[in-house]
């Protein structure tokens, strides 16, 4: 909620924008949208990088050559199994839901991306460890920019207006699946989410932890000239950090805004009528549809 769904603890840093970033499709409505804006990532990819860390000529190569293999790979082997699980979706979601089946599903969903960035690792290691000073500068003066960023959206200084704005976001991805809420709908969407134990200020604390953690894990591979076996160990370290905290009690905040979320996700669902539930089937099967095409368009 807010943020920070159910799978929010499994943020790994900013470079896992990679894996992330074969999802953009599914921020986009309309067929042909989706297939655009997968075939493009590739080049959001590079450039989202090159905005944290500033490739050099050499980098930017290497960089281009990952990001492409990366998206190969998933396009051949993922987009498969991301239509396999919409065709699941499509037909359990014309029926109830309980909070059990959700924190299923955003299991399953977890064990894709996982896969995802186990595969990204070798190819961001090899850029990672060759960063210059300037350019780990570069990606701290970007942390700082972001985290201020972070503030003005999470931490409005009025309650209410940061009930409303949680409250729009939590609504936008609902709406994109079912369609539009009616008023009542939206009534008991938002007293449900105002049970939230969504904390922005522990959420952004934890996110400065991180970045400290990742800026010190990239700064000694290249102090200690980490060979590519090394940096990968390395950064796989610092993903199961950062999705597991390192602080307990961190740790049981994320136990408590997961299960949240599940229950969240299962009474939205619950409050939909047998139109909305056709409507997100017809949505789900049109995402299998272009996740299928996608995958057909892979080399070799």
């Amino acid at each position: 909620m807010g943020g920070p769904v159910a799978m929010a603890s499994g943020r790994w840093g900013r470079w896992r924008c990679l894996v992330l970033l074969s999802c953009i499709a599914w921020l986009m409505a309309g067929c042909s949208a989706v297939r655009f804006g997968y075939n493009h990532a590739p080049n959001l990819a590079y450039w989202w990088f090159d905005g944290y860390v500033d490739f050099s000529s050499d980098q930017s190569a290497r960089a281009r050559e990952a990001i492409d293999d990366w998206f190969q790979w998933h396009r051949r082997v993922e987009l498969p199994a991301y239509a396999g699980l919409l065709s699941r979706a499509r037909v359990q979601v014309t029926g109830p839901a309980t909070a059990a089946q959700a924190c299923q599903w955003f299991d399953e969903v977890k064990l894709r991306v996982d896969a995802a960035l186990e595969h990204a690792l070798p190819g961001v290691a090899e850029v990672a460890r060759h960063l210059s000073p300037q350019q780990l500068a570069h990606l701290e003066h970007k942390y700082a920019e972001i985290n201020e960023e972070l503030v003005d959206k999470y931490l409005q200084p009025q309650a209410e207006a940061r009930a409303r704005v949680q409250l729009e976001r939590a609504l936008e991805p609902i709406e994109m699946i079912y369609g539009r809420m009616s008023g009542s709908q939206r009534e008991r969407i938002a007293a449900l989410a105002s049970g939230t134990p969504f904390d922005p200020p522990r959420w952004i604390a934890e996110r400065h932890r991180r970045q400290q953690d990742t800026l010190q894990t990239l700064t000694r591979l290249r102090t200690e000239q980490a060979s590519l076996p090394q940096a990968v160990d390395a950064l796989r370290a610092l993903a199961q950090r950062s999705r597991v905290s390192p602080n307990e009690d961190y740790r049981a905040y994320q136990q408590r805004l997961i299960q949240f979320n599940c229950a969240f996700t299962a009474e939205v669902h619950n409050l939909t009528t047998p139109e909305q539930r056709r409507a997100a089937a017809e949505q789900l099967k049109d995402w299998e549809e272009d996740a299928r095409a996608l995958a057909a368009q892979a080399r070799p």
